[in-house]
């Protein structure tokens, strides 16, 4: 595959694949200090290496590692830098924290709660520091043994910034101007050196744009004495300013409206939550004519993202990968289903501008997830359906 093919691959998937129990197992023993970072990291190569070997026998034409070194998605960068104000032991949190369990409905969270990075809102001790580059460690170790290009997903600036307790930091940041800069140096060194080593796709997860069309997430920022159109404009800026200057590489911008999901207790089967709503209407013109990421990875799996007009909105020199795909329902899509809403999306979009993946990642180590035989069903699906669309 030509390097610039990479942005016209119509098969893609999030990034995050369900974790294999063993991988699972590990991950607890060592945040409970029973397990030594040898053996977890053991573990994860082989579980690494095997997921690799299953998405390229499957027909993915880009692969990533799974996510499989991360508890989840946000530790692209949480664990990369130094200096939020965070407590010492942060599994205790997985452990005890109290979520709602209701299928069908918004999965609210305490942000405030003390817990992890990013996955809670907090403040800054410090101004943070790069230690290590943990996408770099999940690039080398996934095309050392991956025969197709290897993907890697990045947090972006607008999740890290909304996740921030700017108002507790203001004797370390003057405030979210000077924070959101600060990230994107930070960034921007990760995924120059991700460029350095060879990585060819990266995506940016930036899950939080779907806030500035919901009326609860906008409440909250007003409340903080946010203005949310100040923040929807700094986190574009922020995201352009990430990627500029990188030639010869393809991004793509995920974007969603939250991946919870539980357990049905009538059924026992996977069920959907959310932690956002809204159609894209309100900001696609923006975000599609100014983001210069060249792949929009876009949730389209419920009602909940409104149709498909705003496509009409996509410049000429864009991808936009239709996440049609639930990873939060144990329902099986149909080739003929998935087809029918590829038809329809093809009325606002040339279909030689569309892709297919699902509309989030599967996996999410602290997470109620499909079974692995589920996955894999749901992935085939978007495998036969993309070869009877694009041949």
């Amino acid at each position: 595959m030509a390097d610039n093919d990479l942005d016209k691959i119509r098969i893609d998937h999030i990034g995050s694949l369900v974790r294999p129990a063993k991988l699972k197992e590990v991950f607890a023993r060592f945040d409970r200090g029973q397990a030594i970072h040898e053996e977890l990291v053991k573990v994860q190569d082989d579980a690494i290496r095997e997921v690799i070997q299953k998405q390229e026998a499957h027909g993915f034409p880009v692969v990533t590692d799974g996510e499989f070194r991360r508890h989840n998605f946000q530790e692209s960068f949480s664990q990369c830098v130094t200096g939020f104000d965070v407590p010492k032991n942060i599994s205790l949190y997985y452990e005890k924290r109290d979520l709602n369990e209701t299928p069908l409905e918004r999965a609210e969270q305490n942000f405030d709660e003390a817990g992890p990075a990013i996955v809670t809102r907090r403040g800054t001790i410090e101004r943070l520091k790069l230690t290590r580059n943990l996408p770099l460690t999940e690039y080398r170790c996934a095309q050392a043994v991956a025969k197709v290009p290897a993907k890697v997903t990045v947090l972006g600036p607008d999740r890290i910034a909304q996740r921030f307790k700017w108002e507790a930091s203001l004797n370390v940041y003057k405030g979210l101007d000077d924070f959101v800069e600060h990230i994107v140096q930070i960034e921007r060194q990760i995924i120059g050196e991700l460029v350095n080593a060879g990585c060819k796709y990266i995506q940016i997860d930036a899950p939080g744009y779907t806030a500035y069309v919901d009326k609860i997430s906008l409440d909250r920022m007003r409340s903080r004495g946010e203005d949310p159109e100040r923040n929807f404009q700094r986190s574009i800026d922020a995201d352009n300013a990430l990627i500029e200057g990188f030639a010869g590489v393809t991004f793509g911008i995920h974007i969603c409206r939250g991946n919870a999901r539980t357990i049905d207790p009538k059924t026992g089967k996977l069920v959907p939550q959310w932690h956002r709503e809204g159609s894209y209407d309100a900001i696609a013109e923006k975000l599609f004519n100014t983001l210069n990421h060249q792949r929009i990875l876009l949730e389209y799996d419920s009602d909940r993202a409104g149709g498909f007009e705003p496509l009409r909105l996509v410049p000429k020199d864009k991808i936009v990968v239709l996440g049609l795909v639930s990873t939060k329902n144990s329902d099986m899509e149909t080739v003929d289903d998935l087809k029918r809403r590829i038809d329809q999306a093809s009325k606002f979009l040339p279909v030689d501008q569309l892709a297919l993946s699902p509309q989030c990642g599967f996996g999410g180590i602290d997470s109620k997830v499909l079974s692995e035989d589920e996955m894999w069903l749901k992935l085939d699906t978007i495998v036969e359906t993309a070869s009877n669309i694009w041949k």
